[in-house]
């Protein structure tokens, strides 16, 4: 069999691949601690499953429009209107199975061979994957640790060319936690007002934030009618196995990525939309709890990281991401992440998964107990004071 050649230019998401490797040990008896996965570990609220349940009993279990439910578009427009602060409207909706969904369909609708689009280095590894899948140019900026994991806004301005279709911005961001400041998001939106460029803001983590309010970019004067919002409910409603998710764009855009959801998932279930409005109407108060929980779980492990020789762990402001360098160990982020799965039972990612940017770095998430967050710290602890390997 040959295979066309665009799909050597896809790339794949390694935190699923050492997921493998995981339970594959655990078949063979081992005990694993997962900090590899990003996936709440709690319960979808009750109401949720209330309402999902209702729905299948009304018979919501046959095709619906491919842009999604009319009802719900509509219940997600006010939902983006009210956290945003721009005037969203139904037919800007487009309601996918799983947020990927709006980096694909989006990137097959914009991009062709040459063009450019800037993207976080580290960042969430779907984005330089879909890039070149479509055959454009990825263009990365780098996120720097002195920076607190955000880009430099005259850096990104200063890789703006001719060529540029897309810029990709991603807070809270995955992997690092980084929040981008309003001032910065605000820098780049003043130096896009003359331009034929559009940006995908992926918002997926935009309520799991601690001490401080989230911001898009979608705010900003110019920036609403140049912008495709990302978010589902996979992350802050513990849905991750549901695959709901949203986008938020130009009409003509959602036309165009409505077509490609035709052609492909046809329309995402029609029960878990209702689902999903009832969410976006439920009290925020599981909501708040969580948040509180994974903060406390943040400094269980910001704080035991940074008791471990070879660490330096920065306190992140949302997700559910901790991204400490550990050049500091002698070993590389590959040697590290091998040894603490094979060796310490740790579950991890290299932080080079990520981009070259994420070189010399892990990513753990702390989307588990703190029984487990500290019972992996004291494996790495004893796997590292014995030496390593």
């Amino acid at each position: 069999m040959r295979l066309a050649t665009r799909m050597s230019r896809l790339g794949t998401e390694t935190a699923f691949e050492v997921l493998a490797r995981a339970k594959a040990l655990e078949r063979q008896g081992r005990d694993i601690v997962h900090l590899e996965i990003g996936e709440p570990d709690f319960d979808t609220p009750a109401a949720i499953i209330r309402a999902a349940n209702q729905a299948l009993a009304d018979g919501y279990t046959h095709y619906v429009p491919a842009a999604g439910i009319p009802e719900v578009r509509a219940k997600v427009a006010e939902h983006v209107s009210r956290t945003r602060g721009i005037e969203a409207r139904p037919e800007e909706v487009v309601i996918t199975p799983g947020a990927k969904m709006i980096i694909f369909f989006p990137m097959l609708a914009l991009l062709e061979p040459g063009d450019e689009v800037i993207y976080p280095d580290p960042g969430f590894p779907i984005y330089e994957s879909m890039i070149r899948f479509t055959g454009a140019t990825p263009v990365p900026v780098p996120l720097r640790m002195e920076r607190q994991f955000t880009f430099d806004p005259d850096e990104l301005v200063g890789k703006l060319s001719a060529r540029t279709k897309l810029i990709i911005l991603n807070s809270p961001q995955n992997p690092t936690g980084g929040v981008v400041p309003a001032a910065d998001l605000e820098h780049v939106a003043r130096h896009l007002a003359n331009r034929d460029v559009m940006v995908l803001s992926d918002e997926v983590y935009s309520e799991i934030l601690y001490d401080r309010e989230h911001v898009s970019i979608s705010r900003f004067p110019g920036m609403k009618e140049r912008t495709i919002v990302l978010d589902g409910w996979s992350k802050t409603y513990a849905m991750t196995g549901w695959r709901l998710g949203f986008g938020v764009m130009p009409p003509d855009l959602a036309d165009q990525v409505t077509k490609l959801q035709v052609n492909s998932a046809s329309c995402a279930p029609a029960f878990c939309q209702i689902a999903g409005a009832a969410a976006l109407d439920m009290d925020r108060a599981p909501i708040r709890e969580m948040v509180r929980e994974f903060q406390r779980r943040r400094d269980t492990i910001v704080d035991g990281l940074n008791s471990i020789d070879g660490f330096e762990c920065l306190r992140p402001e949302g997700a559910f991401y901790v991204f400490p360098r550990i050049t500091g160990t002698g070993l590389s982020s590959r040697e590290l992440e091998t040894q603490l799965l094979e060796t310490a039972g740790v579950a991890a990612l290299a932080g080079n998964a990520f981009g070259e940017q994420g070189d010399g770095f892990l990513r753990f998430s702390y989307a588990t107990s703190v029984e487990n967050i500290e019972k992996a710290l004291g494996r790495i602890r004893d796997h590292l004071s014995a030496g390593g390997g």
